[in-house]
Parts: C-alpha cells; structure tokens; sequence
C-alpha cells in the first residue's frame, strides 16, 4: 500500500494540545486529534502519541516533511515555556525527533490571526456596530486558558499579522464592584491583568472575588461549574461573574480598537466565548465596548463578531507553513 507525505500542525494551549495532518500535495487539513496537556508529562509525549495515532490511520508516511506548531506563549528564542502549562518545547529537540524535519513555531494567535483573513460569514456571529471599514486594522482576542491577543494590519491588499502580549495588560475597573474586585485579586496576586478576569481561570477568580463582597463562602470550584451554573440560572453569584467576564471582554474589547483603530473590526476567538453567544449577546458586552466617553460614536460603527468556526489554530498553522514554504 502507497503512503503520502504530510506535513504536521498543531495549536497547542494550556489545556488542550491540538495536532492536525496536512495533505503535503494539497495542503488541505485531513486528520485531527486533541489530546488534554494534563495528560502527559511532557510535550515529547503528547506528540508521540500523536505520531503513533498517525500510523494506526494508515496511509500516510511515519513522519512528516515539515510541521508548524502554533504555541500559546511568545516565541522569542529556540526554546518556548507556556505560560500556564509546565510544557516546554525544545526546537531542535523536536526537529530531532521529527527526522530533522523544517520546524516553525509561531505564537498562537499569530495563527488565529492568519486563519481569520479566510472567514466565511457562516464562521462568525456579530455583536452590534456595522460593516468592517476596508484597509484598516483588525483586532483580534481570545479568553481560553489565557487571553490571546493579535492585530491584523493593512499591507498592500492584504494584512500581516502582529503578534502581541495584550492579555497582560492592566486590567482597567469602571465602577465601584470592579474596583472592589480589583482589590481582592491586587492583594492576591499583586497585579492584576485582563487575563486574570478574562480566561478560565479568571472566571473562577471573578465569581470567589464577588463571593467574598458579599461575605459568601464560595461552592463552586472549576471555571465550568461557575459557567454552567450561570447560564442554568442557579446560582446568583455566577450569574454575577458571567455578566462581569462579558462586560469586561467588552471593555478590553472596546480599548483594543480605540488604540488599534480598529475600524476593520473586533473578533473574540478562543475555545470559551463561543459556548454562551446568547448570553454574551443579552449582556452588557457591547455596552462595556462602547462605553468610552468622548469616544463612544468612534466605535458604534465598528463591527464586534465571535468566531465559531473549529480549530482555527490549526486552519492558521496550515496556513502560516504554505507561506513560510513560498
């Protein structure tokens, strides 16, 4: 039996580690696995086992040509460490133990960032404002594990994608309860940045800040708990910290763009956001988008859209390894 070559992508995170097979001929994405990080100990063991995977599919060569592994971390040296998993990876490590296969590793959402210029409509839900305003920037955040962050900029016909570290931004209060949580996190953490709210684990940090205010005990105790609890309508608190996380995605949302000038649009990714579009849409997610002073006509018009489309990191990584092949 004949086998192809392939070429191997992966979208790998803080929970989960996202492995993909790409058609060497057609660069088209085949076969995917996710595997969870909490799983195995080490990056060269998730990948193992993806390379194992490959071989039960059958018809594929044992390793591939090249690989493009999108890394949420920054990727400033030949060795990357993610910020919340204890993985490493090791470049010329892996590139060993892939046959000396060319290797790319790219921050994620540099990869989010290249698959988003190849949405359909049918890959997104938009949140108020109008049309995007063609050639100019497009920002681009995700809560997941961390808050993700990128920029789109104008070139040409086309845009290059800027990566960033926006999730570590200060996280800025607007009221009186948002200062108060403020406080409960500063003296907890010592700074307190939007990924501290806006993440997973920020979802957990907002409902045990509120459950202190209100001299509570806090019973919930996963991010998934506090999530599901609010969208079942069975625990006020919950309630509360999802309406939070909404108007706070909102707000560092509506700060991107002003400083951005973000008139080509705002897009929310990550593997959270996209299980409560309803609620996102019912709260005051759009108002703490907007709700700038001076500057709320500024950003009425500019369209805010939650991608729904799977994998995107993976879409990205094809995408980002056919440009490097050019």
């Amino acid at each position: 039996m004949s086998v192809q070559p392939w070429n191997l992508v992966a979208d790998i995170g803080g929970t989960n580690a996202r492995f993909g097979v790409e058609d060497y001929a057609s660069s088209k994405l085949q076969e995917t696995r996710r595997y969870s990080v909490s799983e195995h100990a080490e990056f060269s063991d998730a990948l193992n086992h993806f390379l194992n995977d490959v071989k039960e599919m059958g018809g594929w060569e044992a390793l591939p040509r090249a690989a493009c592994f999108a890394v949420a971390c920054a990727v400033e040296s030949d060795v990357v460490q993610f910020t919340n998993s204890p993985w490493t990876i090791d470049r010329h490590k892996v590139s060993e133990q892939l046959n000396s296969a060319r290797l790319s590793l790219v921050n994620d959402f540099v990869a989010v960032g290249h698959a988003v210029t190849a949405l359909k409509p049918k890959d997104w839900h938009q949140i108020g404002g109008g049309a995007p305003v063609t050639g100019r920037p497009i920002a681009i955040l995700g809560p997941g594990t961390g808050l993700g962050v990128c920029t789109l900029v104008p070139i040409g016909t086309g845009y290059k994608v800027i990566e960033g570290e926006g999730g570590h931004v200060d996280f800025a209060p607007t009221d009186a309860q948002e200062i108060a949580v403020f406080e409960i996190l500063n003296r907890r953490f010592g700074r307190v940045s939007a990924e501290r709210l806006l993440s997973g684990a920020g979802i957990l940090n907002i409902y045990q800040a509120l459950a202190q205010l209100a001299n509570q005990s806090p019973v919930l105790q996963a991010p998934a708990e506090v999530t599901a609890a609010a969208l079942e309508g069975v625990d006020t608190l919950a309630l509360k910290s999802l309406q939070m996380f909404c108007r706070t995605l909102g707000a560092v949302a509506g700060n991107l763009a002003l400083t951005l000038g973000a008139k080509g649009g705002v897009y929310i990714a990550g593997g959270i956001v996209p299980r409560f579009i309803d609620f996102l849409e019912a709260s005051d997610f759009r108002h703490g988008f907007e709700n700038k002073g001076r500057f709320r006509s500024y950003l009425t018009t500019i369209p805010t859209r939650v991608i729904t489309k799977d994998d995107l990191g993976l879409a990205g990584a094809v995408k980002k390894l056919s440009i490097s092949e050019l």
